[in-house]
């Protein structure tokens, strides 16, 4: 009985591969238009993961990377071991984790309140507001924070008319966290509600007339119709943003950074750029790139399939 049901199994699968054979070349054209992209990706994205044996070498620019010899994990273990490891990593994870618990929800909330705007003129005014921060480079938003938060900025300036004394908020370790958070909500959640606004825009109005009717009020509305509309979204959101939690962007943490907040400031990133390219160990610096590669694997694993159960518990 067996060998008839895996008999089965090996027809279906053959039947499948022919029809999947035959559907590609019906229809070459489609697969012709995403060959360039593909061929991008296995150069810039795949090639260079030949890189990666750096970690586990005493790399010599002068021999090469076949050329360096074989350490293994000894530059792992080294990171591991190094005093600054706990530090690194739970500065890493802070940022990242607190940026995606407050920073998460603010599009998803601004998406649900610029669909509510019934003028259209008054809605593309408010949403051309909201984008124009992303367009600004880091390079001059890091620079606008260090004017509007020096000692004799704006901040301190209200902060003094208020009565308080001067704070010195680029020097302070306990303020960069927040920092960097409020001003990367502030740049970014416009930009990233759009995804939930071109959702918002596939909700019949038959449903909210109908919910209208049963005596549903604004919030209700959003409850019961809205959010539900958007769920699969901000799903794959969640999973996508969970999952880039080790990548932190290097170029702000690393333009923030004063020799006063390093405490807070110093991110696995910014350790590796300065091992790396300051101190030109690239062995050890591609093995702490590895390993935050991995975590990140790990944590995206981990999300997906943590959403994927809960999913199943809901009857999705």
């Amino acid at each position: 009985m067996s060998l008839i049901k895996l008999n089965n199994v090996k027809t279906v699968n053959n039947l499948k591969t022919v029809n999947n054979l035959r559907y590609m070349k019906e229809n070459y054209q489609l697969y012709l238009f995403i060959l360039p992209a593909l061929v991008l990706t296995i150069i810039f994205k795949y090639v260079p993961m030949y890189g990666a044996l750096i970690a586990f070498k005493d790399f010599n620019g002068l021999r090469g990377i076949m050329g360096s010899p074989w350490i293994g994990l000894e530059n792992f273990q080294r990171f591991l071991n190094t005093p600054d490891f706990w530090q690194l990593l739970m500065n890493t994870l802070k940022l990242s984790i607190y940026g995606l618990i407050f920073g998460f929800p603010i599009p998803i909330i601004l998406a649900l309140m610029i669909h509510r705007i019934k003028s259209a003129g008054l809605k593309k005014k408010v949403q051309l507001i909201l984008y124009a921060p992303n367009f600004i480079s880091v390079v001059v938003i890091v620079g606008m924070i260090f004017i509007f938060l020096s000692p004799i900025g704006p901040i301190n300036h209200l902060i003094n008319l208020l009565g308080g004394e001067n704070i010195s908020f680029m020097t302070e370790p306990r303020y960069f966290r927040s920092i960097y958070i409020v001003s990367g909500i502030w740049q970014g959640a416009g930009w990233s509600s759009i995804v939930y606004l071109a959702a918002l825009s596939n909700v019949g109005q038959d449903l909210i007339d109908a919910a209208v009717l049963d005596g549903a009020n604004i919030l209700q509305v959003i409850k019961h119709v809205d959010l539900p509309t958007i769920k699969p979204i901000m799903v794959i959101t969640f999973i996508l943003a969970a999952g880039n939690i080790m990548s932190i962007g290097f170029e702000k943490a690393f333009l923030m950074q004063t020799s006063m907040n390093i405490p807070s400031s110093e991110i696995l990133p910014t350790y590796v750029y300065k091992i790396g390219m300051q101190l030109g160990d690239y062995g050890y610096s591609a093995a702490v790139g590895l390993f935050n590669s991995v975590i990140n694997v790990i944590l995206l694993l981990t999300v997906n399939e943590i959403v994927k159960r809960l999913n199943e518990g809901e009857g999705i």
